[in-house]
């Protein structure tokens, strides 16, 4: 199933989320905070703030909708649930993951998610307007979500609440949800568009470079590390594609770059196509180590990696 598929199947179950009364406690609690902060976080605030949704689609409207929710939530550094604050990073990743969609956990990963906008002029609702604030610091640092008409729904900082917010100049600017062109094309059979998955361009063109499937390298992402740029694994593989030290030094790959690693696993992973003859072989080859599956000849008999392939696979089929 591609992203657009995904998030409108899920459009239904969200509108029903939005009716769900908060808790005494939570309502009372984000209450307040939106009266300090002088919002109201009602409906009609967001739609006089965005405008008419009626022609951006179900995806875009049910983003904007999915933000609305968390109006007045209090601000929390580090902070990913409504309960006890969000984070502007923690806020969109929790917007996403509403409509099944997991995205990165911090604004400079997620800064790398989708395919760039040219401009706030051609930015949709939903799209993710990213800036570089602290200029001790070179980097992407804060992250809010674009609702129309110059405006943008955020977690600005401590003291503050979520709330709507002059869009300004975006340093970058970011959209994970096809558009309508891709829609179209998704709906008459079009594969390998990877709509709405993390690092989505990254893995199409690292895949057209090495003649492997991008959606397996988007579902090797999503199992290694969960689209995580920052994983790492106990036995000490690191990185969006779980690279082991000594094989991303032979691969000459920086595991803490997410571009790199792509590249290096489809690279690899096209390698050991070659050699095993077989995705589910090569998978198997990735994760036990290609010595493992010639002496085995074939997938070894390992929970683990038997659940690997399986895993990949699955998630490389919702994908396309």
């Amino acid at each position: 199933m591609d992203g657009l598929s995904a998030v409108q199947s899920r459009i239904s179950e969200i509108q029903t989320r939005f009716l769900t009364t908060p808790t005494t406690t939570a309502r009372s609690a984000w209450s307040a905070a939106a009266t300090t902060a002088g919002l109201t976080g009602t409906a009609a605030a967001v739609a006089s703030a965005t405008g008419s949704t009626t022609g951006t689609g179900a995806g875009t409207s049910a983003v904007v909708q999915a933000a609305q929710r968390y109006l007045g939530v209090p601000y929390t550094w580090g902070g990913t649930d409504a309960s006890t604050g969000f984070d502007c990073s923690g806020l969109v990743q929790q917007v996403y993951a509403d409509l099944g969609i997991d995205l990165p956990r911090t604004s400079s990963q997620q800064a790398t998610s989708g395919r760039p906008v040219a401009s706030v002029a051609e930015a949709q609702p939903g799209d993710l307007v990213f800036y570089d604030y602290t200029s001790s610091r070179p980097g992407i640092d804060h992250v809010g979500i674009y609702i129309g008409n110059g405006q943008m729904i955020s977690a600005p900082q401590e003291g503050e609440v979520v709330k709507v917010q002059d869009v300004g100049s975006p340093t970058v600017i970011r959209r994970v949800l096809p558009d309508a062109t891709a829609a179209t094309s998704a709906t008459t059979g079009s594969s390998g568009s990877l709509g709405g998955v993390p690092y989505a361009d990254l893995f199409t063109q690292a895949g057209r470079r090495y003649g492997v499937d991008p959606a397996v390298l988007a579902g090797m992402a999503k199992t290694e590390s969960n689209f995580n740029g920052a994983a790492v694994s106990p036995a000490g593989a690191r990185g969006l594609m779980q690279f082991m030290p000594a094989t991303a030094a032979g691969l000459g790959v920086d595991t803490s770059d997410p571009a790199s690693s792509i590249d290096g696993a489809a690279r690899y992973l096209s390698q050991l196509t070659e050699q095993f003859g077989s995705t589910e072989l090569a998978l198997a080859a990735y994760n036990a180590g290609p010595g493992t599956v010639a002496r085995y000849g074939g997938i070894p008999p390992y929970g683990e990696t038997q659940s690997y392939v399986q895993k990949v696979t699955s998630a490389a089929e919702a994908y396309r």
